[in-house]
This record gives C-alpha cells, structure tokens and sequence, in this order.
C-alpha cells in the first residue's frame, strides 16, 4: 500500500494569510516567511521516494513550488478539510503537515509512517498545544478523528486525542515549533542562534 504525505498549505495572499503573524510582523514578512517555509518544506520532503507527497492548497491558484502532486482543499474547518483529504486516497497510512514549520525533515515523516506499523493514529506536537503533523493507519477502520476540536488553541492536540475511542492508539513524535505568531517566531529564531541562516 503506498504512503501519501499531505502538505497543507495557503496561498501567501497579502491581509489573507498567516493573519496572527501578520498582525505582530507586518503583511509583507508574513507573506515573505510563508512562501520561504513553503518552498523549504516541499524541497525538503517532496523528493523522498518513500512516499507521494500531494501538496494540498487553498486561497486561490499556486503555481509553485514545484516537486509535488497538487490537490485542492476542500469546503469548510480545518478539521473537515483534514478529514477529507486523509480519505480521499487509496488505502494506506496518510500523513498531513503544515508547512510553517521549518525544522521539518524527511526522518520526521519517516518516524510518522513507521509509528503506523504499530499504532492507528500519529500526532506530532507543537509547543503551543497544536500540533504539526497528524497521521492515520486507516486499516482496518479508522477514528473520527476531527470532531469538536477548539482549533488554534492550546487544547487543539488534546482535543484531538480525546476524540479516540479506546479501540484506536496512537504515538507521539518530537515537538516542534508551529510559526502562527511572533512568539513563536521568536522562539524558533531563538533556537537557532547558532545556525548560519535561518528562515
């Protein structure tokens, strides 16, 4: 069964996209910060031949970046755009990443498919209470998953996990930083003092 990896992303419209980052940093390096870390992580993970990586999209048409299968998002919450992206494949293990979060790499989403072998459900945390990465075995049933979830909240990943029944498990990767805001810009920027050019 072939292994599909979702990049969600938004079409880096100026006043349209990354709204909470825009309001602390301006629209302009909101715009700027998005399309860099977009076109890092489809880089990055798309030319893995372990997986597909489609590149799910929303705010209008992108032509770049190039390297990935492209799939438009569908109607509604992010939840229900998950939700529907997620069985919208042949069977077999799907994973959804955003694509502001540059630390991402390829061994990230190889721990996501192989924590697949072994449980239902995996979640990468973000250190806001979010989370990152969200994947599903889909085989033989899967949860539903997306259901009542307080989205862009500290309580979106425990929402989530509270909407496993006791029949589905799941695993948990390393926490990363989710770019949504200058604090947490400033957290990851902090963190990478020590490298020569970050995003």
């Amino acid at each position: 069964m072939k292994k599909h990896l979702v990049i969600f992303a938004k079409a880096p419209r100026l006043g349209l996209a990354k709204r909470r980052l825009a309001a602390d940093i301006g629209m302009v390096p909101a715009a700027r910060f998005q399309r860099v870390a977009l076109e890092e992580t489809v880089r990055r993970l798309a030319p893995d031949t372990r997986w597909d990586t489609w590149l799910a999209t929303t705010g209008g048409p992108m032509r770049w970046p190039s390297g990935a299968r492209r799939m438009r998002q569908s109607a509604g919450d992010l939840g229900q755009r998950m939700d529907r992206a997620i069985h919208g494949f042949t069977p077999g293990p799907v994973v959804i990443v955003g694509s502001d979060i540059p630390d991402i790499m390829p061994a990230h989403i190889a721990d996501a498919f192989k924590a697949l072998g072994r449980h239902d459900a995996v979640f990468g945390p973000a250190d806001d209470g979010g989370y990152w990465l969200v994947g599903l075995r889909r085989r033989p049933s899967h949860p539903d998953l997306f259901r009542t979830v307080r989205w862009s909240t500290r309580h979106a990943l425990v929402d989530t996990v509270n909407n496993l029944s006791k029949r589905f498990d799941h695993a948990l990767l390393e926490t990363l930083i989710d770019i949504d805001d200058a604090a947490a810009l400033r957290r990851w920027s902090a963190g990478r003092r020590d490298c020569a050019q970050p995003l």
